[in-house]
């Protein structure tokens, strides 16, 4: 009975939390991309893709973290492993993923490359990953050349579009991992010609020490890596030694792991087998790898030769120990077993996780889904302070670095483990993106998504005076208030029984949340501004921005957002204070905050009795309000702030109860606490919520319109009704529009790269999803809404969010005629039996069609769709 319920995996997550054994302690934390960044930025005006492009990544050795294709790391990233190629055709290694910067591609950045994170546990007991890498040449120049040529107004140029996989002229490369211990990992990298003729590839399993050396620290020793047939050995101060052994015992390519300086500026360097050493050697035949076998960067250098169909196995082990290795790591018997039986395992913990009840198509969604989310986390380090200040051993950054970006967030200190939004396009973590990660990633490991959400809140992340940084080209932005509502969820899926990382939880949003009412409500009444709240372009100009008028932008999704907020603390402070009494009056201020903020979206004039929808307002000097009558996700989000207070807590808590009471019998406040029903169950429960049961269905008709929010996918993110009706607003003599844009942004706000003007978006339409059910819960069978809009069809809000959950499941799996809407009208994706099953995960989808648009590999806010798997079919 244990096998069947997965106990292998999950002992080693107890292991794990409890700390009897490091599990976690090795895994995928090695970045997908480190130029482009802004920690390796040191560029006077913030240039970040130009000072540390593609180009030199290669050659120059990067300060804050190191990546690589397939790659591992420890969680200090002193050691790194990945996987570099050459197809003999190429004019450099491919070593790492290429793509846009966010100036190069027609919708800003892009990965031009095909890889699928196909499996991982959350321990990385075993994992797996894949890639295609073209027999032809790498259009490199085609790929920069025509992106640069395109307009917004055109799709973007994708490597698949230039041919170089006709004929099935590629190498399908997959890489698996089992691990024997916490710091002994076997490996195998599989390799196989998909073309039609002999073909011969370089394959070169790379083991690196991260350079912490190069930058005038103190007490910062170089390690040392020998390289002899079939073995690289390391040794480290701290990390001690470690060994990479592969079969067939191939030659070894020895360089350093430091910057080629004469390349790059035509400087001498200190070493004569720089970084591009290897690169170098292999391409051009240059004398660029130690002849002594000793360096920082090694590789095993294997050189297969295959017929068309034929495919081949290297194997691989990478081992840790204190002492030196007196007998070489098995690759026999021992590495089958351990391959054989982690794959297993990894099987039984799955069957686990996933209900029967899905289909074998949902189950892999779910599974890849889970994948991508575990090979996305990262290691992450900036100190905030030594990048605005400059290292000793390098010349001082410009004088203007102290006044530009991030410089108020000195205190800010990372080296730690995170979640990333997108492991290529967004390599570094993002608020309110990781608050939804943790959802997901809490039905596997519920340990790693709390101390996710605690990280944000430590001292040396959240900012002194309680705002919670929102991603790193400017942690002084402002992501959505979702880490309550995300602490709640985790805290429920993972039993409802952890009320210390609750309470430690609480403290902290304490005081972001006081940081919200005293920074983003400017009028003190109520009504919140916020900003661009991570919804990009979604109104008729950057929300982010200062106004194109003298004026304070009052916002429906800020103050739906901060409502929800409130509700949110609410919830956590009646589950603390049903223990601890202390809390209780943390529960009467929470459930007062909100009736005020639900209060004044009506009072102020959010709301639209006309319109039946709540919209931005600009308040003007001199006291006038000038409605934005856009509709879109703005005027939804508020029907998220909502929550069921039971009689037995109200019975528990009379502290409460006689607030409510006193609130309720002020007329103004009536609206949003006075709902009360009896449960299915029978008992007395009362609705607290932004919207009545009036305004619920009024809004509800419109988001429920084919012709407005609803798409065959999910909701759209702005009504097609702005298909035909544009909104222009004309302010400071200029005119503002937004029309409805269902795939890429026209728009340059924000680069270009994110619209929110029409596509079907995971986490918002999560929330939504979400807050029907908790309608549903108190109303049951006796509210019912139209479904689709005009249908004539009325159907309760549970069968809704069940449809909708479906809506967006159905993204991903093969239709009638075994087409997925996320790979849209690419037939190569959609067909070929070597494509069609591999899934990714999109930032966003198309609102008509559910193309799979913007960051395209593994967004981890998009693998909510497990979530909703997991729900629909328990």
């Amino acid at each position: 009975m244990g096998v069947r319920h997965g106990v292998a995996e999950r002992l080693r997550l107890a292991q794990a939390d409890s700390g009897e054994l490091p599990w976690r302690s090795w895994g995928p934390y090695l970045a997908e991309r480190a130029w482009g960044t802004v920690r390796e930025d040191y560029s006077e005006h913030g240039t970040a893709w130009d000072y540390f492009p593609h180009d030199h990544a290669r050659s120059r050795a990067y300060r804050w973290n190191d990546d690589g294709m397939a790659g591992i790391c420890d969680d200090r990233q002193t050691f790194c492993f990945a996987l570099a190629l050459w197809n003999g055709e190429d004019p450099i290694l491919k070593e790492r993923m290429f793509g846009l910067g966010g100036d190069g591609g027609n919708h800003g950045e892009d990965a031009k490359e095909y890889w699928w994170y196909q499996d991982s546990t959350p321990t990385h007991s075993w994992m797996r990953w894949r890639y295609h890498y073209p027999q032809r040449e790498f259009p490199y120049d085609q790929l920069v050349r025509v992106n640069g040529q395109r307009s917004r107004e055109e799709t973007e140029y994708e490597l698949i579009d230039t041919g170089v996989f006709d004929e099935d002229r590629y190498w399908a490369v997959t890489v698996d991992y089992a691990k024997a211990t916490p710091q002994d990992m076997c490996m195998s990298v599989t390799i196989a010609n998909r073309g039609p003729s002999p073909a011969t590839l370089h394959v070169l399993p790379t083991l690196w020490f991260r350079n912490t050396w190069s930058w005038g620290q103190a007490n910062r020793p170089r390690p040392e890596l020998t390289g002899t047939p079939g073995r690289l050995a390391g040794r480290h101060r701290t990390l001690g030694h470690i060994v990479l052994e592969g079969s067939e015992g191939p030659p070894t390519l020895v360089c350093d792991n430091e910057t080629n300086a004469q390349r790059l500026w035509g400087q001498p360097g200190t070493t004569m087998y720089p970084k591009d050493g290897i690169n170098d050697h292999l391409i051009a035949g240059a004398p660029t790898v130690n002849p002594a076998g000793v360096g920082t960067k090694g590789s095993l250098h294997y050189v297969l030769t295959l017929g068309p169909g034929e495919s081949r196995t290297i194997r691989l082990r990478l081992t840790q120990a204190d002492e030196p290795f007196e007998e070489r790591p098995d690759l026999g018997a021992g590495w089958e077993s351990v391959m054989h039986h982690r794959a297993r395992e990894a099987d039984e913990f799955f069957a686990d996780v996933i209900p029967a009840t899905a289909t074998p198509e949902e189950a892999a969604v779910a599974r890849q889904g889970i994948a991508g989310l575990m090979w996305g986390k990262q290691f992450y380090h900036f100190d905030v302070k030594q990048w605005l200040t400059g290292d000793p051993g390098s010349a001082p950054p410009p004088p203007g670095r102290r006044y530009g970006r991030n410089n108020a967030w000195w205190h800010m200190n990372s080296f730690d483990v995170i979640s990333m939004p997108d492991p290529w396009e967004y390599p570094w973590y993002a608020a309110w993106d990781l608050a939804f990660h943790c959802v997901s990633i809490a039905r596997v490991d519920p340990g790693f998504a709390k101390q996710q959400l605690l990280l944000l809140l430590r001292e040396w992340y959240m900012h002194p005076n309680g705002q919670i940084p929102a991603y790193e080209w400017a942690f002084g932005d402002v992501n959505p208030p979702v880490h309550a509502w995300a602490a709640l969820r985790v805290f429920e899926i993972d039993g409802g029984r952890d009320f210390d990382f609750l309470g430690r939880v609480m403290h902290k949003l304490l005081l972001n949340f006081t940081w919200w009412v005293n920074r983003k409500d400017i009028g003190g009444n109520n009504v919140f501004e916020g900003g661009f709240l991570g919804l990009d372009n979604v109104g008729p100009f950057d929300r982010s921005a200062a106004l194109p008028v003298a004026g304070v932008l009052e916002q429906s999704d800020g103050t739906g957002w901060m409502a929800m907020y409130a509700l949110n603390l609410l919830d956590m402070a009646i589950c603390l204070a049903l223990n601890d009494r202390t809390y209780v009056d943390m529960a009467t201020k929470f459930f007062e905050h909100f009736a005020y903020i639900a209060e004044a979206a009506y009072q102020q004039g959010l709301w639209d009795e006309e319109d039946s929808f709540f919209y931005d307002q600009l308040r003007l000097p001199d006291g006038h309000k000038l409605p934005l009558k856009v509709r879109s996700i703005v005027g939804l989000l508020p029907m998220a702030a909502t929550t069921r207070l039971t009689a037995a807590t109200l019975n528990r808590l009379p502290e409460l109860a006689n607030r409510l009471r006193w609130l309720r019998y002020s007329q103004e406040y009536a609206d949003v606490i006075s709902a009360r029903r009896l449960s299915a169950e029978g008992r007395q429960q009362r609705l607290l919520s932004m919207v009545g049961q009036d305004q619920l269905l009024r809004i509800l008709a419109r988001m429920l319109d084919p012709e407005e929010f609803l798409s065959a996918y999910g909701i759209r993110t702005l009504s097609r009704a702005h298909l035909e009706k544009p909104f222009t607003v004309s302010l400071g003599g200029s005119d503002f529009t937004v029309g409805y844009e269902p795939a890429e942004s026209t728009s340059g706000l924000f680069g270009g790269n994110s619209n929110w003007r029409g596509p079907v978006w995971m986490p918002v339409n999560y929330l939504l999803i979400e807050a029907l059910r908790e309608y549903a819960a108190f109303f049951g069978d006796d509210l019912l809404a139209e479904y689709p809009t005009g249908s004539q069809k009325k159907v309760p809000l549970s069968a809704i969010a069940d449809d909708l959950s479906l809506r967006l499941i159905s993204l991903f799996v093969p239709d009638e005629n075994g087409h997925r809407p996320i790979y849209g009208a690419n037939e190569v994706l959609q067909q070929h039996p070597d494509w069609k099953d591999l899934i990714v995960f999109p930032e966003y989808f198309h609102g008509d069609n559910g193309a799979g648009l913007g960051a395209w590999h593994q967004t981890g806010w998009t693998a909510l769709v497990v979530d909703l798997i997991l729900t629909v079919r328990r």
